[in-house]
C-alpha cells in the first residue's frame, strides 16, 4: 500500500452519469491484482470530504483505469477535475480475486463473470488477467454475462469483447438479451448440464450476489463475490464497512471486498 500523487490523464463521460477516468501511478499500477481498489482523495482544501473507494478497471503499463457513476458530491467534484491535474490516492487495497482454480488440476475449470450495472468496474481487469492465463491454459474460456436495468444503460459490452471473451446480455426490461435479472441467465446456462467445471466471479448489487451464491451452491460451483459496500476509512481502521460472515464480522476494506460466497451470512 503506498500513498502517492497520481497524474490524471483522461476523465470523460462515456454514458449518462458514468465516467472513464485514467491516472497515471507506475508506483502502483504493477502491484494491482484484480478485485483490489484505490482510495482517492477527491475534494478541494475547502470541502474536507472523505476519500472515495475505486474498484481498479483496468491496467496498461503504468496507467490505471477507473469506471464510476457519479452519485453525490464526492464523484460529482471527480467528475470536474481535468487531464494535467494531480489526484492524492492510497492504493492497492484489499483482497483481491483468487485465480488458484486455474493451475493444477483444476487447470481445465472455465471462469464465468456476472456483472450487475456498475459491478462491471472491478470485472474487465479480472477478464483482462484472466486473458494473460490463456498462454499457458489455451483451453482456457471466459465467458462474460453483463446485467442492466435497460439497453442503453449496457456497460462495457465491447470492452470484454475485445478481450476475447464471450459475451451474453440480461435487461430487466427485455429490450437486449435474456428478459430478467443476470443472475437468472446464469441459472438458466448451468441448467444445460453440459457445461465443464466453472468457477464463478461477481460483483454487483448485495441482492444479485446473494442470489448468485445461492445458485453456487446448487450447482456446486464455486463462487467469489466483490461487496460493494460504503467505505469511510478503506483502510480497515474505521470499522465502517463490516460484513456477517462464517468467521464473524470482517471489514470489506481489508479483508475483503472479495470474498467467497458460500462464506457470507446473506441473511
Amino acid at each position: 500500500m503506498l500513498q502517492i500523487r497520481a497524474k490524471l490523464i483522461y476523465n470523460k463521460n462515456i454514458t449518462g452519469n458514468f465516467f472513464h477516468l485514467t491516472l497515471r501511478a507506475p508506483r502502483i499500477s504493477g502491484k494491482c491484482l484484480p478485485g483490489q481498489f484505490i482510495s482517492v482523495k477527491v475534494n478541494g482544501p475547502n470541502e474536507p470530504l472523505l476519500r472515495r473507494p475505486f474498484g481498479i478497471h483496468k491496467v496498461k503499463g503504468s496507467d490505471m483505469e477507473v469506471l464510476y457513476e457519479v452519485v453525490g458530491r464526492g464523484t460529482e467534484i471527480l467528475s470536474q477535475r481535468k487531464a494535467g491535474e494531480y489526484l492524492d490516492l492510497i492504493g492497492p487495497l484489499g483482497n483481491g480475486f483468487d485465480l488458484g482454480a486455474f493451475s493444477g488440476s483444476r487447470a481445465s475449470s472455465s471462469p464465468v463473470i456476472v456483472a450487475g450495472g456498475m459491478g462491471v468496474a472491478p470485472l474487465l481487469f479480472l477478464a483482462q488477467r484472466l486473458r494473460g492465463l490463456r498462454a499457458s491454459s489455451p483451453k482456457l474460456r471466459t465467458e462474460v454475462l453483463i446485467g442492466a436495468k435497460t439497453a442503453s444503460s449496457i456497460l462495457c459490452e465491447k470492452e470484454f469483447k475485445n478481450l476475447g471473451c464471450d459475451v451474453k446480455i440480461a435487461t430487466d426490461d427485455g429490450s437486449r438479451g435474456f428478459k430478467g435479472y443476470v443472475s437468472g441467465l446464469l441459472e438458466r446456462g448451468l441448467n444445460t448440464g453440459r457445461r465443464p467445471p466453472i468457477v464463478i466471479y461477481a460483483c454487483g448489487p448485495r441482492l444479485m450476489l446473494k442470489e448468485i451464491s445461492r445458485i453456487s451452491e446448487k450447482y456446486n460451483a464455486p463462487a467469489q463475490a466483490s461487496l460493494e459496500e460504503h467505505m469511510a476509512c478503506g483502510i480497515g481502521a474505521c470499522l465502517g464497512c463490516v460484513v456477517n460472515t462464517k468467521k464473524g464480522f470482517e471489514r470489506v476494506c481489508k479483508e475483503g471486498p472479495v470474498f467467497r460466497a458460500n462464506e457470507i451470512i446473506w441473511g
